[in-house]
């Protein structure tokens, strides 16, 4: 099915949960990179961009399958004994059968900073490393909204790791940047803590979370979550033996924006065309 989302984003669509962003919708989504990426520049945080995929082994030593394998999107081909059959007669059916296919060796990212981790596995940090990635995310859902909800989205990270200090220092300081310009733009939001799916919600870390929260939430309307700051401890640093220079494990924490959701909240609130919009934010971010 194919959903218009917002009185402002009329060349926006999204079918199956995978949107479809127009001209005019794409100038917008270029002016909140720009601005994602001054706020990167602002910490020092350095650009990266990374491979499309995650092995399956690597997001394994991470406990990804034991938290949440619902949400996972696995990438894998035809076994070479069943090609034949497709060369003949094509699909047979809406779907490629599960027997058709080898064991999938890799995933869809479903967050942009798991591949900041595995990249500094053994690292020994002088101080802190601050990176700054986007990556087109994709998780499993029990239903698609328009640009709220979707199985395909772009997420922005800006990350720190280092030590306790250094990283809570950046995920303070994101919170105060973030705040400040909607407050200036006019977008109405909630921080609200919420739970962090890193940690399996029946372990020690989830019981630790609730007594400390690691993940709040910029939250529009009461129910869309549109960024988060997300402090991972040293649950990274010691499961990919990434040490401070004292060698003691390092701690993580990211800033983290998901693109569609900004467009979706904006044109909702504001009701405007995407050049009005991005007026509104080259104002706001003087």
């Amino acid at each position: 099915m194919t959903t218009s989302t917002s009185p402002g984003a009329a060349d926006v669509s999204a079918r199956s949960g995978l949107p479809t962003l127009g001209p005019e919708t794409l100038r917008l989504r270029a002016e909140l990179e720009a601005l994602y990426l001054r706020w990167a520049a602002d910490f020092a945080a350095v650009p990266v961009q990374y491979p499309p995929l995650l092995s399956t082994a690597d997001l394994e030593s991470l406990d990804y399958f034991k938290n949440f394998p619902q949400l996972a999107v696995l990438g894998s081909r035809i076994r070479g004994d069943a090609a034949e059959k497709y060369s003949r007669s094509g699909l047979p059916g809406p779907a490629v059968e599960a027997a058709d296919l080898e064991p999938a060796g890799f995933a869809l990212p479903s967050a942009a900073c798991y591949s900041v981790y595995l990249s500094l596995r053994g690292a020994r940090l002088a101080g802190p490393r601050r990176i700054t990635t986007v990556a087109t995310c994709f998780r499993h859902e029990t239903h698609y909204d328009g640009l709220r909800r979707l199985l395909g989205f772009s997420m922005r990270e800006i990350v720190c790791v280092g030590s306790r200090a250094d990283v809570l220092e950046h995920l303070a300081r994101s919170k105060r940047i973030v705040t400040g310009f909607l407050a200036e733009l006019g977008l109405p939001v909630e921080v609200q803590p919420a739970t962090d799916p890193f940690f399996d919600r029946d372990g020690a870390r989830s019981l630790m979370q609730k007594l400390f929260p690691v993940k709040e939430e910029f939250v529009f309307g009461g129910d869309l979550a549109i960024g988060s700051v997300n402090f991972h401890r040293n649950f990274f640093g010691e499961r990919l033996d990434i040490r401070q220079d004292d060698g003691e494990y390092a701690f993580t924490g990211c800033l983290a924006f998901g693109v569609e959701r900004w467009i979706s909240a904006l044109t909702t609130h504001f009701g405007e065309t995407p050049a009005q919009l991005v007026a509104r934010i080259r104002s706001a971010s003087r």
